[in-house]
């Protein structure tokens, strides 16, 4: 089996051209924005992919990549559930940053 540190250098670089490639196709995907559904940020929709009924940001589909490779989780349900408290703590975030906006 490859050594771990390979596998993630390899599927890096394998991500971040993906994303590349849709800004050369699409030059506006490097604009147009999404809220992801692991990680609930806001980001491009550039390297971005749906699975399923989840559309991951770019470094979530690294993630979920690594994590499929590595063994680590089995399908896009596993990576949701485990993503879970991160996209809460964003949420949470979120709305207190709007919530001081408001007051301010």
């Amino acid at each position: 089996m490859e050594n771990k540190e390979k596998i993630i250098e390899d599927m890096q670089a394998v991500i971040y051209q993906m994303k590349l490639d849709d800004i050369e196709e699409n030059p506006d995907s490097g604009f147009e924005m999404f809220d992801c559904s692991a990680c609930a940020k806001s980001a491009p929709l550039a390297g971005s992919i749906q699975y399923s009924k989840y559309r991951l940001c770019n470094d979530c589909v690294l993630l979920y990549e690594l994590g499929l490779k590595l063994g680590k989780i089995k399908n896009i349900e596993e990576f949701m559930l485990k993503t879970e408290d991160n996209r809460l703590e964003h949420m949470c975030d979120f709305i207190k940053q709007d919530s001081q906006r408001e007051n301010n």
